[in-house]
């Protein structure tokens, strides 16, 4: 048994009851037919009630794969998932595709969950690209929260669908794996833009993707943290400090200069990103 499928077996002795427990050890340990039959008819045998887990046991495993709040349903068609055979690859691929093909929308989370921990993460590229195109509510969350496949595998393209696909939804995208490592010109362009064609049709921007412009400032973020300040909404204005704090642009510092009750906020602690993680999950 590898460290992950240990630790995911770990999780689900925690959770499961002796009956679950012994279906679960009995179904892995089968051959691949009856894998996949486990995993399309595991919520006949298994509860779908919250896990225990160890998220820095997790972490050390796979860094950031958040599964804390999975059910044990889900939790288990990963672990089954991790004993399909992986010495072939050609074979391997197409028996998870075989699940794919077939999955309904609870079957297609738990396969989008277990990215980070297949096989051969490059043959999942379509799929996962895919995944960020679907209108499922819950299988868009699948792929694009506490999970690192795309952070670690989508091209800039990619990557910036995801996160530009979670604005447009108004969805929190600090949840997003990587969110500001992976922050690029061409994103923040396009936010700006974005920014722009909300305010014409008098809509408000999210006030925490600002985060994402600070490394790839130009006049015209410049101009548009100007007019957050002059918004009477405290997120906006908090969004303009730390940006302007937080960059070396020209001109940035001694906007700030203008507010400096925000500015002393932030040089105190005070006014943190955080804040607005918290504010858009109440807004969401």
């Amino acid at each position: 048994m590898t460290s992950i499928q240990h630790i995911l077996f770990s999780a689900i002795e925690a959770t499961a009851n002796e009956k679950e427990l012994e279906w679960v050890k009995t179904k892995a340990n089968s051959d691949v037919k009856a894998i996949q039959i486990a995993f399309v008819s595991a919520p006949r045998f298994i509860h779908k009630v919250a896990i225990r887990v160890d998220e820095k046991v997790i972490h050390s495993v796979v860094p950031d794969w958040q599964i804390e709040e999975w059910t044990l349903e889900r939790l288990v068609r990963v672990y089954l998932l991790l004993h399909i055979p992986n010495e072939h690859s050609e074979d391997y691929v197409k028996n998870i595709e075989t699940l794919f093909d077939t999955a309904e929308i609870n079957e297609l989370v738990a396969l989008y969950s277990a990215l980070p921990v297949l096989s051969y993460p490059e043959k999942w590229l379509f799929r996962a690209t895919e995944a960020v195109r679907s209108n499922m509510g819950v299988v868009f969350d699948a792929i694009g929260f506490g999970n690192p496949y795309p952070f670690l595998h989508f091209s800039e393209l990619a990557w910036n669908q995801l996160v530009l696909k979670c604005i447009f939804n108004d969805k929190p995208i600090h949840l997003i794996v990587g969110l500001e490592k992976r922050a690029n010109r061409k994103l923040a362009e396009t936010l700006s833009d974005f920014a722009h064609e909300r305010w014409a049709a008098d809509r408000k921007v999210p006030a925490q993707v600002w985060r994402l412009v600070t490394d790839f400032m130009n006049d015209t973020i410049l101009a548009d943290l100007d007019k957050l300040f002059q918004s009477n909404d405290i997120q906006n204005q908090t969004a303009a400090a730390l940006v302007c704090s937080e960059t070396s642009f020209p001109g940035a510092e001694s906007l700030l200069e203008n507010y400096p009750q925000l500015r002393a906020s932030i040089q105190k602690g005070q006014l943190s990103w955080k804040q607005l993680e918290v504010h858009q999950l109440c807004y969401v």
